[in-house]
């Protein structure tokens, strides 16, 4: 498995017309800096818009993922990620001029050649991994679909289907990791049945479907008159359903096709997750709406997860940088090191050594760090944080405005090394930062708050 984040080389274009709306689309993808993750931008907004492809952000999933923002949309967002993940790619800008990404075949291929010919290129950070310490079993009771995650030293996906019909009954499809992803999945086309056709139409929806870019599937028997209703409405000659009950619009490029692209859906929805999965995953009948519900349990798992640290690889900040940033200096300076940051979140570290000024008077036989010290270091971390959202923190000082629900869980002893986990509860506004924050000591919480702070120019 990759360990360093990855981007693109260079910009690129592609157009084409969304698979429901019929709209054309036209897609710019652009490299993006280290720990930005993957973000939808409405180039057609009067200002543009920001659409971040996480969880939170999902509008709907009725027959694709459908992210928005501010009333601005971007829809079937699942092939194109589903590419994103099968280059392991971490960071990109996504830049589209209208509601929907282009269906293009109904596959993620022509997503993962565009990236490849723009170029693959490793950052200077780690990976945001997450590696399940035990196996995670979720069942979503509304679609009956079951989630079995187990420790692994890789990412692998098995998806099994069963849609009780003589057409598509029992069905299975296997990736051992990303590359076996890439190479056996990412042709696999979305797939659709005839009643289900005729009900899309009838709602107005798959107005850019051409039976070109979908595999149809004939369970029930059908009459000449509904064939000849449907070759008209897809301007065909003629249509006629093959033996194995499928149109004769396109032939199958796997005997399991249907089982593999719903395999491509949840590898693409799980990229709403902020972290790369390290760990067998079986599905069993997989959807978009359990499919981020899988990914809203595992952001409540990362919560309570510590970040991953590895004192071996450089930091994104040194204690050079962070002084540069920060006006605080020794003894006040608490903060040693900044080992993630992005336009949400902040992680620092803090190691706690017996020759610090506090241990002096506070508990001298039996040393503890104070928790508002704790606090105080967290909003260190936090200030890199809030400074990084202007060009020249240099020229600024952060102040505190409020601490809520401050708690202490476990106490701090000389030795300690302590990880602050900072996130954005809401946008950055006006200069005023508003976050949640935790300290991790042996991949235990030892203390979280919540905290609002503000910078102000120096005069």
């Amino acid at each position: 498995m990759i360990q360093n984040q990855r981007t693109i080389s260079t910009s690129i274009s592609i157009s084409g017309n969304g698979l429901h709306s019929g709209l054309k689309t036209n897609v710019t993808f652009k490299p993006a800096s280290p720990f930005a993750g993957i973000t939808f931008i409405r180039t057609d907004a009067k200002e543009a818009v920001s659409i971040k492809a996480n969880s939170e952000n999902v509008h709907s999933t009725q027959r694709s993922t459908h992210l928005k923002n501010n009333n601005y949309s971007a829809q079937t967002t699942e092939h194109v990620l589903a590419a994103i993940s099968a280059l392991e790619i971490d960071n990109l800008i996504i830049e589209i001029d209208n509601i929907e990404l282009p269906i293009l075949d109904g596959s993620s291929a022509p997503f993962v050649r565009l990236l490849e010919e723009a170029g693959i290129k490793d950052q200077k950070a780690n990976r945001r991994v997450f590696s399940p310490k035990k196996k995670i079993h979720f069942k979503f009771e509304e679609t009956d679909s079951e989630y079995i995650l187990e420790p692994h030293d890789d990412f692998s996906v098995e998806v099994k289907v069963d849609y009780n019909t003589s057409v598509l009954n029992t069905s299975s499809a296997k990736v051992e990791d990303m590359q076996d992803f890439k190479q056996n999945c990412i042709e696999a086309r979305t797939f659709v049945f005839l009643h289900e056709l005729t009900q899309l139409i009838d709602q107005g929806l798959i107005k850019g479907g051409d039976l070109n870019n979908a595999i149809v599937l004939v369970e029930n028997e059908i009459n000449k008159e509904e064939l000849y209703k449907l070759a008209k409405y897809f301007d065909k000659d003629n249509i006629e359903i093959q033996e194995n009950g499928i149109l004769n619009n396109i032939d199958l490029k796997y005997e399991n096709e249907p089982a593999r692209h719903k395999l491509l859906d949840v590898i693409g929805d799980l990229k709403l997750f902020d972290f790369c999965i390290k760990g067998k995953l079986t599905v069993t009948k997989p959807g978009h709406k359990a499919n981020i519900a899988f990914v809203e349990k595992l952001n409540e798992i990362m919560k309570k997860e510590a970040p991953f640290y590895d004192p071996s690889i450089p930091p994104i900040k040194d204690i050079h940088d962070i002084m540069d940033m920060l006006p605080h200096r020794p003894p006040f300076l608490l903060i040693d090191k900044i080992i993630e940051l992005s336009d949400t979140h902040v992680v620092g570290v803090k190691n706690v050594t017996m020759n610090e000024d506090f241990f002096t008077g506070h508990f001298p036989g039996a040393p503890v760090m104070p928790g508002v010290l704790q606090i105080e270091a967290m909003a260190q971390a936090g200030g890199i944080l809030l400074l990084s959202s202007v060009p020249d923190p240099e020229n600024y000082l952060t102040y505190f405005m409020k601490i809520d629900k401050a708690k202490f869980k476990q106490k701090v002893i000389p030795g300690d090394t302590i990880i602050f986990r900072s996130e954005l509860v809401s946008p950055i506004r006006r200069g005023i930062c508003h976050m949640f924050g935790q300290g991790f000591v042996g991949g235990k919480v030892v203390m979280e708050a919540e905290l609002m702070a503000t910078i102000k120019k120096v005069k």
